[in-house]
């Protein structure tokens, strides 16, 4: 896993609904990411990523308690 792909899990947004659902958008925000600290990406984009929790909700697997 990429560090982007385990911030998205630690937002609770599941990466790979997000990817599926939104190429684009994905691959947009891979770019930004890679480019800014991850709390800065997350005061530029913190509107965005509700959204988008809502939209693609990551729900951990129960039996990785």
């Amino acid at each position: 896993m990429n560090e982007f792909h385990l911030y998205l899990i630690s937002k609770k947004i599941n990466p790979s609904s997000f990817e599926r659902g939104n190429k684009l958008l994905y691959q947009e925000f891979k770019r930004a990411f890679a480019q800014s600290h991850p709390a800065s990406f997350t005061a530029q984009k913190l509107f965005l990523l509700n959204k988008l929790r809502r939209k693609f909700l990551y729900q951990r697997p129960e039996n990785l308690s």
